[in-house]
């Protein structure tokens, strides 16, 4: 009997809709809302389940916890900024052209969202072990990223040999620092204000040639 009453119940989750991808959907997009307004720990499944518009069946079915659901969306979030700097340099010709092109994508979209940003560069910092280490496999992704393009670029020739591990790692966090100073005090007053002085510095750092507003000659 209880075998029969657990497929019921699966059945009927089909049936009410709480089972479906755009469900979960919807339950993503209304966290990202809820998360950036209230922060992590004022919110509650409540508040996410309200603002989707769902009921606690739907969130339940998907995501264990509060803490399950926080992390689906910054893994979610991760992603899409990554997707969109890939994008941005895939008609670029050359590795170092790509990695400037992918720190202008990378501050372009993170200015455009800011909610998103708050919740990957700030409410998701320092909320635990399993929290550190979604952000640190993230953060490694995206450095691994930029360390990719810098290996081609000194493979070209464009750059002198460098440790480009290092490098990346050293520009994944300047431009961190730059984001998280930014959301908090709203300096400058419009993110892209930023790009040419930390391009300049950061594409001197790898021995790369820069001409005049800091851009690459």
């Amino acid at each position: 009997m209880a075998r029969l009453g657990r497929r019921t119940s699966n059945a009927a989750g089909v049936r009410d809709g709480r089972s479906r991808p755009e469900t979960r959907e919807r339950l993503l997009e209304a966290a990202t809302q809820v998360f950036s307004e209230k922060g992590y720990y004022a919110t509650a499944v409540d508040d996410i389940v309200h603002a989707s518009k769902t009921s606690k069946g739907s969130f339940y079915h998907f995501f264990p916890s509060k803490q399950e659901i926080f992390l689906a969306l910054v893994d979610r979030l991760y992603g899409r900024l990554v997707s969109r700097v890939e994008e941005a340099i895939a008609d670029q010709r050359g590795a170092l052209a790509k990695v400037d092109a992918a720190l202008k994508a990378a501050l372009d979209d993170i200015a455009k969202h800011r909610r998103i940003a708050r919740i990957l560069f700030i409410e998701a910092a320092g909320l635990g072990h399993a929290f550190d280490e979604k952000l640190f496999q993230l953060h490694t992704s995206f450095a691994k990223l930029i360390e990719k393009h810098l290996r081609r670029a000194v493979e070209e020739g464009s750059i002198p040999p460098i440790d480009t591990e290092l490098a990346a790692y050293a520009w994944f966090g300047a431009i961190n620092e730059v984001v998280i100073r930014w959301l908090y005090t709203g300096e400058p007053a419009n993110l892209q204000d930023a790009l040419p002085e930390l391009r300049s510095l950061l594409l001197r750092s790898i021995g790369a040639p820069v001409g005049e507003g800091g851009e690459l000659p």
